[in-house]
């Protein structure tokens, strides 16, 4: 079976950036499953997933407006340190999670501090980067009437 919308894909994968470098990998684990179609995982590697069948293996580039998307700046910003209030020590790579303006909660990565303010990065930490994916798809199927449903894979 070849894969298409509504097929449930499991495959294995090492994720890499531009320097080589292993991000991600399901190395020793269950493979990733994922409802094709659904947005279940970054529309670049979907999209070069369809098409596909268990056993196939390949190289897939993916460009940051496929992936997590570009760098935004207006994601950075310093915030007065006295909005950390209850947190004693506050250093370079804590997350936190924030109140974004549509209400919704992000995650946010302290990128500096100083005496008065906390620089903090609300961009998804792979954001602007171009990801390089090695894939070795395990398995493809049909998904059932409640995983199209819900759409994910249960």
């Amino acid at each position: 079976m070849n894969i298409a919308n509504d097929c449930v894909v499991a495959f294995h994968y090492t994720l890499t950036d531009d320097n080589g470098v292993e991000l991600d990998s399901s190395k020793g684990q269950d493979p990733l499953a994922y409802l094709h179609g659904h947005g279940g995982i970054i529309p670049g590697l979907e999209r070069e997933l369809e098409g596909k069948a268990a056993g196939d293996e390949l190289k897939v580039t993916v460009q940051p407006g496929d992936a997590y998307g570009e760098l935004n700046p207006e994601l950075i910003q310093a915030v007065p340190r006295e909005a950390f209030q209850g947190v004693e020590q506050i250093e370079v790579g804590m997350q936190f999670q924030a109140q974004g303006a549509g209400g919704q909660v992000q995650m946010v990565v302290v990128k500096a501090v100083d005496d008065e303010n906390v620089t903090v990065d609300a961009n998804h930490p792979l954001a602007g980067q171009t990801l390089h994916f090695e894939v070795s798809i395990a398995d493809v199927r049909q998904a059932s009437e409640e995983e199209i449903a819900h759409g994910h894979v249960h």
